[in-house]
């Protein structure tokens, strides 16, 4: 395993539509690259991180809300879909391509999702609060759209203003 480095915004990678993960991926090297991003995310202390975070354009994350805690909750998302979405929460965001930057975001409570796995298959669930969260988030990344897009306008300019601070001082790559 190998641990994979992190883009940070305003990487181009970021901020563009990841592409769909093709049937000849799943043989090529796919596993290499999620077993990678799940080392990266549990290193980083993360509980989502999706490909455009680490330089892949593509529809494809990994999360684990339990920490590592729960393999049954250790989730490899290829192509994902939300289906259907209900409900709202309230809470504390951050993301690892926006080191020390934390802010409360709108999200929906649920959501019903498909995705195919690891070895292609196509799977269906339902997730609720924190994972239904993360899910939202993790495919906002395949969708190059990054939390910042889903701040208030006046959290939106503190947040770019602190990069911008960070940037400056060369603690923001």
């Amino acid at each position: 395993m190998a641990l994979l480095g992190i883009k940070h915004y305003p990487d181009e990678v970021l901020l563009k539509v990841g592409k769909p993960v093709d049937s000849e991926e799943f043989q090529n090297g796919l596993a290499k690259l999620v077993e990678d991003m799940f080392e990266t995310m549990y290193h980083s202390e993360g509980v989502g991180l999706a490909a455009p975070q680490v330089g892949e354009s593509k529809r494809l994350f990994v999360m684990d809300c339990s920490g590592g805690e729960d393999r049954s909750r250790k989730f490899a998302v290829i192509n994902p879909e939300i289906v259907r979405v209900d409900g709202e929460q309230y809470g504390d965001e951050g993301c690892l391509s926006f080191p020390g930057i934390y802010t409360k975001v709108q999200r929906e409570m649920s959501a019903v999702v498909r995705f195919q796995d690891i070895s292609g298959e196509m799977q269906e669930e339902e997730f609720t609060e924190l994972e239904a969260r993360c899910f939202l988030h993790e495919t906002d990344h395949c969708d190059g759209i990054v939390f910042l897009d889903r701040m208030s306008a006046l959290k939106r300019e503190m947040a770019k203003r602190k990069i911008r601070k960070l940037r400056r001082t060369g603690e923001w790559d």
